[in-house]
């Protein structure tokens, strides 16, 4: 599966969450998150499954159904937005962080950079 944007991303984060480190198998998921999720071009065969978020909100994870890699989230609370793995980027290197989110889960190992923001959860939240 393949998608495509020419929008840049909104927000740009690491996040520590208990949901993010269980389907990571590490420290944290990092994600660029797009404001127009039907502006991202998206083709190809998708799995997806449904989990409550730390907030309590319903989010739709995706994931290629042949190698298993996550590739995005949206959530239903704001179906508008989409949320890329920053792994599954042609080019990882233009992930550029602004933020880690929940770090009230985050653990001692997991080592983030200290020149970036951190909230104990999501902002607005």
């Amino acid at each position: 599966m393949r998608y495509e944007t020419s929008d840049e991303p909104i927000f740009q984060n690491h996040c520590q969450c208990s949901d993010c480190q269980k389907r990571s198998g590490t420290g944290h998921g990092s994600y660029l998150t797009f404001g127009q999720r039907a502006d991202m071009a998206i083709t190809g065969e998708v799995s997806t499954w449904r989990v409550a978020s730390a907030s309590g909100n319903e989010k739709i994870h995706t994931f290629c159904p042949t190698c298993g890699t996550p590739v995005f989230l949206i959530s239903v609370a704001m179906p508008e937005l989409i949320a890329v793995h920053a792994a599954s980027l042609d080019d990882p290197e233009q992930f550029n962080p602004q933020m880690v989110t929940y770090t009230a889960h985050g653990h001692a190992w997991d080592k983030m950079d200290p020149a970036l923001q951190t909230v104990e959860r999501m902002p607005g939240r």
